[in-house]
Formats: C-alpha cells, structure tokens, sequence
C-alpha cells in the first residue's frame, strides 16, 4: 500500500483554545534529506499543546512568559509533539530497510549536535507534530521500539512526559535508596518520575490529593503526601531523615518551604511552576547545607535514548487515561486542560 497525497491533520492558526483548532486536508509531507515519514498510530497530549496555542517561553501572546525558547510560531501549525507509529518512506541518504519499523520520535529541537545538546524547540511548535496522519522527522531522531511490548499507546506517553522526567531525575543525580519527593505526582511528568524514580531503586515520596492518592500509589510511591494538608508536616513525618531529591514541578510556596528538608548536599531539581513562578526564599539554606538548585527542562539525546531503552525492556508502564480520535482533537484538549484524569491522553488518527 503506497502512501497517499492528502492526509487529515488538525492544525492551530492563532494562538487561542480549542476552539480555534481546525480539521483539514493537507499534503502528506514528503521526507526530505536525513528524514522519515512515519504514518502516526497514537499522538498523547500534554501541556506543550496548552503553550503552543497560548504563546509561552516567550512566544508572542504571553508577555511575562519566559524567553529561553525559539519563535514565534509559524502559523498554520499542526499540533503534536508526542509520536508512535511506522516508518511508510525514506528520504535520500537513509537506509530503506528503516521501513515499517515501529518507532517513537524524540520531539526535541536541540542547539547542538551532541549527546548533551539542549532542548530549544519542540515538534508540533517549532515545527509540525503529530495531530495528523503522518509526520516527517529527522531519522537520527527516531528510535526503533519494534521489539518493546508495550502498545503505540503508551509508546507515545513516553516522549515529552518521561522525557522530561528522565531528565530530572539525572540532572538530579538520583540513586539507588535515596529518597525522593516527587511534586504535582498525578500529572503526566509526576506521574512519570514516580515510575522511574521507583524503577530506579529510589524510595519515592509523592504529593498528590483526593482521588488520585491510590493512582499514585499504585504508580510506585512508598508514602503519598495529601496536599490538602500540611504539607511540610507530613514530609517530615514520613521522611524524618530528610530528602535527598526533590523532583518539582510545582515550585510556588512548596520550593520555600520544603529547601529545609533536603538533607546536607541535598538537590532540588525543578522542571516546572504551576503553583506560582515567583519564589522566594532563605538563600542561606543552600549555601550553608551544600544543597544545589537544579532547572531542567526536557531532557538531552543522551537521556530520550536512555529511556527507550527503559521502554524497550517495559521497565516503565505509561498510563493512558482516555483516548479520543483525531476529530475530537477540541474535547480531548479540553479534557486535559481539566486536570481530573492521571495518566495520558492519547489520540488515533
């Protein structure tokens, strides 16, 4: 079966909601130089989704956004930066023997070439993703999962949520038998850096509330933290030793107030702000206790390959909380903007 010359995708032409999202007919794109196409099994959504459409790091549309990232974005845009499916061609100077191998895409646009490069960009803003039937990519950025057991499903949780989890966690420097706090633990990252931190050989510490403690138990935490209630108090109580890493994505009033439970030379590494980006805090807690501050964001070649090899051996299970065909594109955002599901959402084309 060749592949044909038009395709469905779902595309942004403004930043906006969901209700700016459009289904249309486009080219399928052909794979240039150094490139694949790869005919998309799943797409999960995550909250690049959100910025995109919103304007953040610094992209028009957000005035107080940080700046570190590349822009603006280059309207029409197909959304999607989280990948399964098949290589369907090659582009020159690739090997053909790449074709129908089941592959998940490393999303990241990175400043270098290295195995330690930055993230700068990301498919599905930067460049187009996935909301479509097909996408072209990089052939370097394609890892070979034909071998994994797990399904195009939880292959495609993996890229930006465990991504950046992975990260984190070697940014981190996380060990065997440290114990680590893990903030925001029902999100797709948290979620994420329980499974790992946990595969790791960690004893892993999770906040999280309500309805979700049992999911994030279930995802590998020793101790789930109720943050309906005192949090710093419960911390102590279940870690009296303190913490050797605090893996955050929440920042806020919990960067203040959990610094002095980090154990001498402890790390706290953080990879997001969704309870408040401006902090403030005793900086003597660092430079008196040895402890480091650590930003991450994403993750380097060298961890997405580390974590396809997780993914290769099924040592990471992804949750998928629903799933929603292409068309429904709107709702499924509208879904994960609500925060009440634990795990991914994912989208068939």
């Amino acid at each position: 079966m060749g592949v044909p010359e038009a395709m469905r995708a779902v595309r942004i032409t403004a930043h906006g909601g969901p209700e700016i999202l459009e289904l249309a007919e486009v080219d399928v794109p052909a794979p240039q130089a150094g490139e694949v196409l790869v005919q998309v099994g799943a797409v999960a959504l995550n909250n690049t989704d959100v910025w995109t459409r919103e304007g953040a790091y610094g992209r028009p549309g957000d005035p107080k956004a940080l700046s570190g990232w590349r822009g603006p974005i280059d309207f029409p845009r197909i959304q999607g930066a989280d990948v399964a499916g098949r290589i369907v061609a090659v582009g020159t100077g690739v090997d053909a023997q790449l074709v129908g191998r089941r592959v998940v895409i490393d999303p990241a646009i990175y400043d270098g070439e290295g195995p330690d490069a930055n993230p700068v960009g990301l498919m599905g803003s930067e460049r187009d993703g996935g909301y479509a039937e097909y996408v072209t990519a990089s052939a370097e950025r394609v890892h070979d999962m034909t071998e994994s057991p797990l399904t195009d499903d939880q292959l495609a949780a993996l890229p930006t949520a465990y991504g950046t989890a992975l990260g984190m966690i070697e940014r981190g420097r996380l060990r065997e038998g440290e114990t680590a706090l893990v903030s925001g633990a029902s999100g797709g990252v948290g979620l994420a850096l329980v499974q790992i931190a946990r595969a790791r050989g960690a004893r892993v510490l999770a906040i999280s509330s309500g309805t979700k403690i049992d999911s994030v138990r279930e995802a590998g935490a020793y101790e789930v933290v109720d943050r309906a209630r005192d949090v710093a108090e419960q911390i102590r109580a279940a870690a009296p030793q303190g913490i050797d890493v605090t893996l955050d994505v929440v920042a806020g009033e919990l960067l203040a107030e959990g610094l002095p439970l980090l154990r001498e030379g402890g790390r706290w590494v953080v990879a997001g702000a969704i309870g408040g980006s401006d902090v403030t805090f005793d900086v003597r807690r660092l430079y008196l206790h040895n402890a480091q501050m650590i930003g991450s964001s994403m993750h380097t070649p060298a961890h997405f390959a580390l974590l396809m090899d997780l993914a290769r051996r099924a040592e990471v299970q992804p949750v998928v909380a629903a799933t929603f065909p292409l068309d429904q594109a709107a709702r499924a955002q509208e879904e994960l903007a609500r925060r009440g599901h634990v795990g991914k959402i994912v989208m068939h084309p």
